[in-house]
């Protein structure tokens, strides 16, 4: 027997195949920063200016590969964020990761922007809440003088 999803279960399993799909993109994307690898390591070998490089252009070298490496490894653990907020929603687990890499998918653009407002959008939802065993949203009571 079939049960038939709620329209929340439906909007977090497809935010979730969402999530995985824009890091599958991120991971593609994150590619591209081995090229500076690549290029400093052509640099260093002499390949770009001949068959003696002077020590600038290996110092440069040095510095392509350091900022490659950096970049393609700071995208890497974004995109095992993404991956990791897409397992938490199919398994409605860590409510304010999830919410928070909502944010920050926002700034992986035009993608994740919009997965990321749609996904802070469905979270804010009571019936959201309550499938993640979070109690109800009760703003705080300030006290009056």
């Amino acid at each position: 027997m079939v049960m038939a999803l709620t329209r929340e279960e439906e909007y977090l399993r497809l935010l979730s195949i969402f999530h995985y799909v824009v890091a599958g993109i991120a991971a593609f994307f994150s590619l591209f920063p081995l090229l500076y690898v690549g290029m400093g390591a052509l640099m260093l070998c002499g390949k770009l200016e001949g068959a003696h490089p002077d020590p600038a252009a290996r110092i440069m070298g040095w510095l392509f590969i350091g900022i490659g490496v950096a970049f393609f490894l700071m995208s890497l653990g974004f995109v095992v964020c993404v991956a990791l907020a897409g397992r938490y929603l199919s398994r409605r687990t860590h409510y304010t990761y999830c919410l928070i890499m909502g944010a920050v998918d926002c700034m992986f653009m035009p993608f994740g922007t919009v997965l990321g407002v749609f996904t802070i959008i469905v979270l804010q939802k009571e019936a959201v809440r309550r499938l993640f065993g979070l109690a109800p949203f009760s703003p705080p009571v300030v006290a009056s003088p």
